[in-house]
């Protein structure tokens, strides 16, 4: 439906402020319509009468209601003008959409609108038609004038934007019209204390752990390398033979007396089979002698030999009952050696049965897949002691601090991932270890110059999986003051691990929620 064109094509409807003529040509519009926008230009204020609000020049089209689209030249809250190469009836009324590019979307936005005037341009070639907005919903009317506060400050109008809490125009604190009528308080009320007693606990907080840490760092004496340690038991092979198999591995708990493995000896197996042989050879000898000097008779026949010598067969010979009875008594002296080295020998072979010392843990076990063969003294096991007081603690100390550490003195230890310090005694100090193997200590840190061993007996007991871990040490000369500096700095170092490991279950990091959770079960 087209009735908002004029009838008379010559008509032009002046306005109360005069005829504007100061629209441009198409071709001029065009290129204005594609120079970019800046802060202020296109600005126009206009009267009471036309139209109430600024009017900003910018790009976009009039569809009107039968599909006709028409070129805007400015837009304000209240209206809009556009070009149309006919003139339009002053009075119309027409229902239109405002078509405005947003950075790559295109606004809709839906008016009804009356023509206030149509005026034509300098060449008569086209006219331009002002329209006032009668009827917008809220919402369109508060898009359009967010599209126009862009336009005022100078911004390209994007959905972003608009989507924005805050208009872009001015950071200005903008009051709604209920705000701006109801009456300001006299005297704004006084914030709450319970932020401010909160933050100042945080900085004290921080503060008693900084100090805590720098007494427990420059205070405390520090040794150069500790670790939890225990006596070792060493389990060699008796002699060299095949490893027989068996199902120990590194953390398993073998009970005293217990079988641990056993060692097959070849040779020796061998050596005790032909001494058994030897001794039934010469038992029978003795036995038939004995039985031929009992009937009378006057020639014996006797072997010339009481040890057949490289499996040759025996000869025999003819003597008298005399030498026969001789005879009997250096078979009896060579089957009494027999005995003997048959009891040697096995004696021997009950070696290669190994069973275990003591109540203890495996540390390590050699394998016995694929018939390991071993050579006499070679390592087998590793054992530890895991009785009362001998799981214990050995730290190196530099020669300038063991002039201040005593026999029973004080220590503080921290495991790792644990939430407090375990309290220790010093046992020993020596420039040496004990003469009693401990494992859990490398032996490249024993190699270490000008430190002294000092063993730390825990007044709680370690668990016995903790041997070889290093630990933290702190030996102090004040117990109550290195006591309240270690708790400190321990819940300072717990409470840091714990939100470590809540922001590692945030972030997917397995390391730090591990930690976390390892803080927990200790804790």
């Amino acid at each position: 439906m087209t009735d908002y064109y004029a009838d008379n094509h010559e008509r032009s409807e002046p306005t109360l402020g005069g005829q504007r003529d100061d629209s441009p040509a198409p071709q001029e519009n065009n290129q204005a319509r594609q120079r970019p926008q800046t802060p202020g230009v296109g600005i126009a204020h206009e009267r009471r009468d036309e139209r109430r609000y600024i009017r900003v020049a910018r790009t976009f089209q009039v569809k009107m209601e039968d599909g006709t689209l028409f070129d805007g030249v400015d837009l304000s809250q209240g209206g809009f003008a556009i070009h149309s190469e006919r003139p339009l009836r002053s009075g119309a009324r027409i229902k239109a959409s405002l078509l405005i590019l947003a950075g790559g979307a295109e606004l809709t936005i839906p008016v009804s609108a009356e023509c206030r005037h149509c005026t034509a341009t300098a060449q008569g070639r086209s006219h331009t038609a002002g329209f006032e907005i009668t009827d917008i919903s809220p919402g369109h009317l508060e898009l359009l004038r967010r599209v126009i506060r862009a336009s005022l400050s100078g911004r390209e109008v994007d959905v972003e934007g608009l989507m924005a809490g805050e208009d872009p125009q001015t950071p200005r604190k903008r009051r709604n019209e209920a705000g701006m009528s109801a009456p300001q308080s006299a005297q704004r009320p006084p914030k709450p204390l319970g932020r401010y007693v909160a933050l100042f606990m945080a900085f004290g907080v921080l503060a008693l752990v900084a100090a805590a840490t720098a007494y427990r760092n420059f205070m405390l004496i520090e040794p150069s390398f500790a670790a939890v340690t225990a006596p070792r038991i060493d389990i060699r092979a008796p002699g060299p033979g095949i490893l027989q198999a068996h199902d120990l591995q590194a953390g398993d708990r073998v009970e005293r007396d217990a079988k641990l493995t056993s060692v097959k000896n070849v040779d020796l197996e061998s050596d005790l089979i032909l001494a058994k042989a030897a001794q039934n050879y010469n038992s029978k000898l003795i036995e038939n002698l004995q039985n031929n000097i009992d009937s009378g008779a006057n020639q014996v026949s006797l072997a010339n030999s009481a040890k057949p010598a490289n499996g040759e067969s025996v000869s025999f010979e003819t003597v008298s009952p005399e030498i026969a009875q001789a005879r009997i008594d250096q078979f009896e002296t060579a089957r009494d050696f027999q005995n003997s080295r048959i009891t040697a020998l096995e004696a021997r072979q009950s070696q290669n049965e190994i069973y275990s010392p003591c109540n203890c843990l495996v540390a390590w076990a050699l394998s016995s897949s694929d018939g390991t063969y071993i050579n006499e003294s070679e390592k087998i096991m590793t054992l530890i002691r895991t009785g009362e007081n001998d799981i214990m603690v050995e730290a190196l100390v530099h020669m300038d601090d063991i002039d201040n550490i005593d026999p029973n003195q004080k220590a503080y230890i921290s495991l790792p991932h644990t939430s407090g310090p375990i309290s220790a005694r010093v046992r020993s100090v020596a420039l040496d270890i004990e003469r009693q193997p401990r494992a859990g200590f490398p032996n490249w840190v024993r190699q270490q110059q000008n430190v002294a061993s000092v063993l730390l007996v825990p007044e709680k007991p370690l668990p016995a999986d903790a041997v070889g871990t290093p630990v933290d040490v702190r030996f102090t000369e004040a117990p109550l003051i290195g006591t309240t500096a270690e708790w400190i700095w321990q819940g300072g170092r717990a409470v840091g691990q714990l939100f470590g490991g809540i922001f590692g279950l945030f972030t997917g990091d397995e390391q730090e929620a591990q930690t976390s959770g390892n803080l927990s079960q200790s804790g």
